[in-house]
């Protein structure tokens, strides 16, 4: 028995249960969380919510895209996974092969393919957690970059994800976004034609990519990271699902958010790798994203930032109830103001009514960087809207 008080009927009463249940609850969470089978699906929910259900990947059609436009290929990895992938056309190449066409219009072809990446830069999609590449918001974002931007894209889904086979984790991801763009270089794609493009879990993946090929030497078209976050750890303490802070309650139990940071398998850290980037870099978040806050990508944006400031200084006690004397709190107030006048100089801000703020300054390697905050777009569709793709067609010379 757990000695439980009697429940009398009052408010005061079925709170104090509430509590003492919550109480019990957690631990039990925080155990099952640990579990790697359980954290797998936490972390890609490949298996919770695999829209569309029993997608035709062979007829793209049926999701909105053009007849001829779009080819189902399956690419294999290095250990023996098979990964499904579309190959969309850019919309001016596509209205070219329609109008020379004199009957049906069947999938492109592995020459038509390779005609299509010798004429326009390709994006190579690296989508979010959940879903497949046939669902919706991925497919207006294909339609979009193919129209608007007038590129190729190529969006392979994971391994464990759709009709791709294996199991997802963090290294898999990273072999399956690397057998992509070798896939590319193979059909001729050269490095600076190609445009690395995550979304959601898919920055995560991104950053994992562009640090490997700039560890290679070798230089993309650029990274573009929507709706970021610095890695699943810190994910884990702000992640919301339809607005809903679900982890939040486990702030109160330090010890077992340390124990799920400890046994995390799955970090994706982007925050650690973001400096190592060796190309123009763009990153896009919308304010009314509550799956992943927009904090993220500031707290990245102030990543690249960082090399060009002056030292922080004196740093503010960590532990409650101390605090600094009045000498440190000055220095570290003249500190902070030094390192504001000095971003406000790096930084160009631009303010667009009824769309957002877009900041760009120069990062390493003579490398430019820039964040878009947009007013709207949600988590979802932030790389739907137009005036996204425009600054993203504008730094990447797509326009």
């Amino acid at each position: 028995m757990l000695g439980l008080p009697p429940y009398d009927g009052s408010i005061i009463s079925a709170v104090r249960h509430l509590f003492l249940f919550l109480g019990l609850a957690y631990p039990v969470i925080i155990g099952i969380m640990i579990a790697p089978p359980i954290q797998r699906q936490f972390v890609y929910q490949h298996n919770l919510a695999p829209f569309p259900l029993f997608a035709k990947f062979d007829m793209p059609e049926k999701y909105s895209l053009a007849p001829g436009k779009t080819a189902n290929l399956y690419l294999s990895t290095p250990d023996n996974v098979t990964l499904g992938a579309w190959f969309v056309l850019s919309d001016p190449y596509h209205q070219q092969l329609r109008r020379a066409s004199t009957g049906l219009v069947g999938p492109p072809s592995v020459d038509i393919i390779q005609e299509a990446i010798s004429r326009r830069p390709t994006i190579l999609f690296l989508h979010g957690a959940a879903a497949t590449r046939a669902v919706e918001w991925r497919v207006k974002t294909y339609l979009g970059f193919t129209s608007r931007l007038q590129v190729n894209v190529l969006a392979p889904d994971y391994r464990g994800f759709g009709d791709s086979t294996g199991s997802p984790d963090n290294d898999g991801l990273v072999l399956d976004a690397y057998t992509s763009w070798n896939w590319l270089i193979d059909n001729g794609a050269k490095p600076e034609d190609i445009l690395i493009v995550g979304h959601s879990l898919g920055t995560g993946v991104s950053g994992q990519l562009a640090k490997q090929l700039a560890a290679e030497g070798v230089r993309p078209r650029g990274v573009v990271l929507l709706a970021p976050f610095t890695s699943v750890s810190k994910l884990l303490e702000t992640y919301a699902i339809f607005g809903v802070p679900i982890l939040q309650p486990l702030q109160t139990f330090p010890l077992g958010i340390k124990l799920m940071k400890r046994f995390l398998r799955h970090e994706f850290d982007t925050l650690s790798t973001i400096q190592e980037f060796n190309s123009p870099t763009l990153i896009a978040h919308s304010q009314d994203d509550f799956d992943i806050p927009h904090s993220h990508s500031r707290t990245l944006i102030d990543k690249l930032l960082e090399p060009f400031l002056p030292e922080q200084g004196v740093e503010l006690p960590s532990a409650p109830g101390s605090s600094l004397s009045s000498e440190d709190f000055a220095a570290f107030t003249k500190a902070q103001e030094e390192r504001r006048v000095a971003r406000s100089a790096l930084v160009r801000k631009t303010e667009i009514p009824n769309f957002g703020v877009v900041e760009e300054f120069e990062g390493k390697n003579a490398s430019k960087v820039v964040y878009v905050e947009s007013f709207w777009g949600s988590h979802a569709k932030v790389g739907t809207q137009e005036g996204i793709q425009d600054e993203i067609g504008k730094l990447f010379d797509l326009l």
